[in-house]
């Protein structure tokens, strides 16, 4: 057995060899490939050589690779010395260019272009020759280098005088237009006749350039016929409006009937960009039949036209809508409605069950993303208005299509149909939440480009006018919210989740704190202290401080300061200890100075002491911006608990790392008074006072929300015991033996009772100011009433004072005072008002009410009187 193991790692170990040996066969070719002494003799230079002498040997005996660099350099030759360049080097490279192969010919290209457009060179005196060079070079028989000299001759049109143009390319460009060059040769003049119609005056265009521009739209080739037509627009242009309908039109028309496809949809693309040269009258007789004609052939036969007829569909439609009649009006939209469900019959179940080929499928997916890309154009073109009844069908399958892309698309203009939609934005709620749950992160994606001000539109005016359009739609958006964050959670697409988290600071500002609180503000804490990617976890906390900072519940702004304190500042893992410095830095920026002292500063010092020194050492390089946010003489006691942590770095620190750090900070906490410009700290304090402006803001607006909630406690409390009282008093008559008149008395008395009462109810719930009582205060008053109210205010009063309604009277009258402005005499005009309003419905009652307030007045004088006494 032991021989059989050392049989098996001897043969390992001459395996190994062998393969070792196998590598110095491998190195072998290496080491043949590099350069000779020959060769390197070959490409050594002389020194003594000047720029130019030294281009003019490598040109002339160099290798490729140095000819390269010379030609690529030729633009700095030209710099230094240009009279010497283009006398001995220029002609060595057009020497150099009939033999140069791509790479060369494409260096040349270029580095002719960058001479051409700078003012280096003296347009009079080198110009010929190097738009000789660029002349000849376009007939390239490689195509992209032909192309590359294209783009050359046309970006260096536009530095060009008109002479150099006239003589230099106009003068060639005849011969090269025609039938006997190549194609190549035609297409080139195609579009250098486009390039040059701006350059000169419309007489000088119609004499000598429209005749080469109509031997090209009637040219054999359908490619030239096609290049031609598309730069129609730029003649157009050059020759002005009326010329342009009486020469440019004719051509556009007779092509737009080309048997081409492509010469076709030219004739298309060109039309939908000259239409604003066009009159009513030409639109409308010659524009409309045309584009009619054009789309109904496209739709039947060609496919391929149809992707780029529904990319220009919405200008199309935008620029002959003025000329519309309602017939025709109707027949655009229900094409565009048509274009939209391109493809997808076999899955409405409008056709039999059928196989598409992957091609064909791929060009109405196209033509339907096109059509989301126009969507907003169309729904301006059919009136906002009629959004439901004309385009909201076409929209929801927009937004449920089975493409990616076209989903991505609607989702990347929601925010502009939310905008048209105005009032009515609750129509596409629903599809709001399609896109957010959508199984694609690609469509989440692109929906967070402008999800924030897609979120605030459709939360502010909801369903019609009123608030309930908020409360409506939150209940679904919150779920979606939630379900697109845990999936961009779950991928590996970090930066999505990232753009989530923050497009969340606008939650605030769309949905109540208290769902805030509840669905969000935990999965905050979550992501800070599990998730692996930083910029996720930065921006976790940047929305939880921006959660804080717009919470009005004191209760709950505490419970998020202590979790952040227990959870982070004081975590058992120096990781989360190190994301609460991260928060600080954020709090720094959103928070004023006194609020981060107050609740931040203090945690954060403490961190001194932390056993690890990636902790400290961030605490070190943060001194100065906490130093900064100190306020003298008002936080001396913080200013003194930062030095006490500054020279306890300096004193017991051991790491190497964070010694180097925290002297380099001590220097900067010396300079920072010094150094810093004045203009820059009054821009600080200006800031951080609105800031301060804004928290004492939002605090008041947390103590007006709590009153009015009391005060609504408060009031549903008297309406209910108003409920209890009314009932006990409708209970009393039945058990009384007593005569009808006293019955009616009673009756009537608690009828006006209870009305007074619910006015009071009323005008006190609408006050935001917490109701308080006052013994001594109602003791006081009751006596000042009962000696000095006279006539009909005593006997209201004594209507008033019943033994059953006088505590809960007097509760109201007491929370009635302390929304007076003088609470000394607040109550007695409460009880006055009261008892006036009571004592004018009982005038309005006649004379029965007279009589019967009379029999009330007698019956409750004894009772009153023994009261009185004992008060």
């Amino acid at each position: 057995m032991f021989v059989s193991k050392m049989t098996l790692n001897q043969s390992g170990l001459f395996g190994q060899i062998d393969d070792l040996q196998d590598l110095t066969f491998i190195e072998r070719p290496i080491r043949r490939s590099l350069k000779s002494a020959e060769e390197i003799d070959k490409l050594t230079v002389d020194e003594d050589l000047n720029d130019i002498e030294r281009a003019v040997y490598l040109l002339s005996s160099g290798q490729d690779v140095q000819r390269a660099s010379v030609i690529v350099n030729l633009p700095i030759l030209v710099r230094q010395n240009p009279a010497e360049t283009f006398r001995r080097v220029v002609p060595k490279v057009r020497e150099v260019l009939h033999v140069a192969g791509v790479e060369m010919q494409l260096a040349a290209a270029s580095s002719f272009l960058t001479i051409l457009q700078d003012d280096i060179v003296l347009i009079q005196t080198h110009t010929h020759s190097i738009l000789q060079i660029v002349l000849l070079n376009l007939d390239h028989r490689e195509t992209v280098v032909s192309n590359a000299w294209l783009e050359t001759l046309l970006a260096a049109i536009d530095a060009l005088p008109k002479e150099t143009i006239r003589q230099e390319i106009l003068s060639p460009l005849v011969s090269k237009a025609q039938l006997s060059q190549s194609v190549q040769a035609r297409l080139a003049s195609c579009r250098i006749l486009g390039k040059v119609a701006g350059k000169f005056d419309s007489s000088v265009v119609k004499k000598d350039l429209l005749p080469l521009v109509r031997s090209l739209c009637q040219d054999v080739e359908y490619e030239v016929r096609s290049c031609m037509c598309r730069q129609l627009e730029n003649i157009a242009r050059g020759i002005g409006l009326d010329h342009t309908k009486a020469v440019v039109l004719p051509e556009l028309v007779e092509l737009a009937r080309d048997e081409g496809s492509t010469v076709r949809l030219a004739a298309f693309d060109t039309i939908i960009n000259l239409l604003e040269m066009f009159d009513s009258d030409d639109r409308t007789r010659v524009i409309f039949p045309l584009v009619k004609t054009f789309c109904e052939k496209c739709f039947k036969a060609d496919e391929a036209v149809l992707a780029s007829l529904s990319f220009q569909y919405g200008k199309l439609c935008h620029g002959l809508s003025a000329c519309f009649t309602e017939e025709q009006h109707l027949w655009f939209l229900e094409f565009y409605k048509k274009l939209c469900f391109l493809g997808l019959q076999h899955e409405n179940g409008h056709c039999e069950s059928q196989a598409y080929q992957l091609e064909l499928e791929n060009k109405y997916a196209m033509v339907r993303r096109n059509c989301a890309y126009n969507f907003p154009a169309m729904m301006l073109f059919a009136d906002p208005n009629h959004f439901l009844s004309e385009l909201y069908r076409t929209f929801s399958s927009l937004c449920n299509d089975p493409e990616i892309s076209v989903r991505r698309t609607a989702a990347e203009g929601f925010h502009e149909v939310v905008k048209l939609l105005g009032p009515n934005v609750h129509y596409v709620h629903k599809e709001l939440m399609t896109l957010l749950q959508d199984d694609s992160l690609e469509v989440l994606d692109s929906l967070l480009n402008h999800l924030q001000d897609t979120l605030e539109l459709a939360t502010s005016r909801g369903e019609g006018v009123g608030p309930e359009s908020k409360l409506v739609s939150v209940p679904d958006l919150v779920p979606a919210l939630v379900a697109a964050e845990q999936k961009a959670a779950s991928s590996l697409r970090w930066r999505v989740h990232e753009r989530l988290l923050h497009c969340y600071a606008c939650l605030p500002r769309v949905v109540p704190a208290d769902q805030i609180y509840f669905r969000f503000l935990q999965r905050m804490f979550s992501i800070i202290t599990t998730n692996n990617v930083l910029p996720v976890q930065k921006e976790a906390a940047r929305t939880l401080c921006v959660f804080l900072r717009y919470n009005r519940k004191q209760e709950q702004r505490q419970e998020i300061l202590t979790k952040i304190m227990q959870e982070l500042a004081q975590g058992r893992s120096y990781w989360n200890r190190l994301r609460y410095l991260d928060l600080c830095e954020i709090a720094m920026e959103l928070f004023s100075k006194s609020y981060f002292c107050k609740h931040f500063l203090i945690q954060a010092l403490e961190l001194v002491s932390d056993p690890v020194a990636n902790v400290r050492y961030k605490l070190c390089h943060m001194l100065p911006r906490l130093r900064s946010t100190i306020r003298l003489p008002a936080d001396k006691h913080l200013l003194q608990q930062l030095e006490f942590c500054v020279r306890k770095l300096l004193c017991r620190e051991k790491d190497k790392d964070v010694v180097a750090t925290i002297r380099k900070i001590v220097l900067e906490l010396d300079k920072m008074e010094i150094t810093e410009p004045y203009h820059k700290r009054h821009e600080r304090d200006l800031l951080d006072q609105k800031k301060e402006k804004e928290e004492a803001l939002l605090l008041e607006m947390e103590m007006l929300e709590r009153q009015q909630s009391e005060a609504k406690l408060v009031g549903e409390k008297h309406t209910d015991k108003k409920r209890r009282d009314s009932k006990t008093g409708l209970s009393g008559p039945k058990g009384m033996s007593g005569s009808t008149s006293g019955a009616t008395l009673s009756t009537s008395a608690g009828k006006e009772m209870r009305k007074a009462k619910l006015a009071r109810s009323r005008s006190l719930s609408s006050h935001p100011t917490t109701p308080k009582m006052s013994n001594s205060s109602d003791k006081t008053l009751k006596v000042k009433e009962s000696g000095s109210c006279t006539g009909t205010v005593k006997s209201s009063m004594l209507a008033v004072n019943d033994d059953t309604m006088r505590p809960h009277h007097y509760t109201v009258a007491s929370s009635s005072s302390s929304l007076s402005p003088t609470p000394s005499t607040s109550s007695m005009p409460v009880l006055i008002r009261s008892n006036t309003s009571s004592s004018v419905d009982h005038r309005g009652n006649g004379g029965k009410d007279t009589q019967s307030r009379k029999l009330s007045i007698q019956r409750k004088s004894n009772s009153f009187g023994m009261q009185s006494g004992r008060e």
